[in-house]
């Protein structure tokens, strides 16, 4: 089934505007297929450490983590995660320096069977300029 994500950048080095982007990704899909599919669409190099996490708040330290280490973003789909329990939120933090963090929201919208000759994930909407992930300095 395909389902709608909003990816909203909420905290980010150097960010500027408002970033929202919505997809659609079928449920099926790995967070690391999630990954790959927040980058293609702000337009990183895939080129820093990342994680997902769900949380009350973006700053609670009672999160529930899915990282590289516990291996969990290559054998969790979306369909394992949702939905979430009351009062939980979903995000992606990218590169652990520069801090780029985004809220995952699933859309209400009912889930779709994919259509044919549709490559899922796809982007349907954009919201403000893609962040630079590497901004050149002044000096």
């Amino acid at each position: 089934m395909i389902w709608t994500f909003k990816i909203e950048l909420i905290l980010g080095y150097l960010a500027e505007e408002e970033w929202i982007c919505v997809i659609e990704i079928d449920c099926s899909s790995t967070l690391e297929e999630l990954h790959f599919a927040i980058q293609d669409a702000v337009g990183f190099d895939n080129d820093h450490l990342y994680e997902f996490y769900i949380a009350r708040t973006e700053r609670s330290r009672d999160r529930v983590r899915f990282d590289d280490e516990n291996e969990e973003i290559y054998e969790l789909t979306l369909d394992d995660l949702y939905p979430l329990d009351k009062g939980k939120k979903f995000f992606y933090l990218f590169d652990y320096g520069d801090h780029w963090l985004f809220n995952l929201s699933k859309s209400r919208k009912k889930s779709q069977q994919p259509e044919k000759d549709i490559k899922y994930p796809r982007i349907i909407e954009k919201t403000g300029k893609n962040p630079e992930q590497y901004p050149e300095w002044e000096e």
